[in-house]
């Protein structure tokens, strides 16, 4: 999976510079420590086998984090012109891989803490917030979370982990490939629902080596 993920436009990654030194309020900081906090145990419940894990897992996500407005931000201006039934098949394969890559990245660092370190805000309801997962053996994960307030509730948009030292931001990283893909083929879903596919078997293939 991380030979997948370095393949992806590392240059994207200047799209989210920020705007602004100011800090996030507490209680966007907050929002983050509590239900980053919850993601990571729901890996470490061992009253549960690996599928219902991963079901846990995948609740907490979609409650913390706003899956369509990550997939249509992938796509862009394609998620416009895709039909109704194009779309929702692109947003159902999207989760599932975007999903996937969370657990196996975080899964490691499963029954740790997570540490608000510092935020900062990019708008007045926009921030980013930066976080670290500590491991006992002094290999912390950094994690930073973009949040967004709408109408007074918070989303997380977009999550960047630290890969080999390469700060990933799935949305952004993957905009820059999906993109080349549909303007490559005339705005076909069909060739980058395939391309999604094939890379959440390489993933699972790879997590099961």
């Amino acid at each position: 999976m991380k030979r997948e993920i370095r393949h992806l436009a590392l240059a994207a990654t200047a799209m989210l510079m920020f705007s602004s030194n100011a800090f996030a309020d507490a209680k966007t900081e907050a929002y983050v420590q509590e239900n980053a906090s919850e993601v990571l145990a729901s890996l470490n419940d061992p009253s549960l086998n690996a599928e219902e894990r991963t079901e846990k897992f995948n609740a907490y996500m979609d409650e913390f984090t706003d899956m369509v407005a990550v997939s249509n931000f992938a796509i862009g201006k394609y998620a416009r012109r895709f039909n109704d039934d194009e779309l929702a098949r692109y947003r159902k394969v999207f989760r599932e891989y975007a999903l996937a890559v969370y657990e196996n990245e975080l899964d490691a660092y499963r029954g740790e803490a997570v540490v608000v370190k510092d935020s900062v805000d990019r708008s007045e309801t926009d921030s980013i917030v930066n976080t670290v997962i500590k491991r006992q053996d002094g290999k912390d994960m950094d994690v930073r979370w973009r949040v967004l307030t709408r109408d007074g509730k918070y989303q997380v948009v977009d999550v960047a982990l630290n890969l080999d030292g390469n700060l990933i931001w799935l949305a952004i990283e993957q905009r820059a490939q999906f993109l080349a893909l549909l303007d490559r083929s005339n705005g076909s879903a069909d060739a980058l629902i395939e391309k999604i596919e094939s890379m959440k078997r390489n993933l699972e293939a790879s997590t099961r080596g």
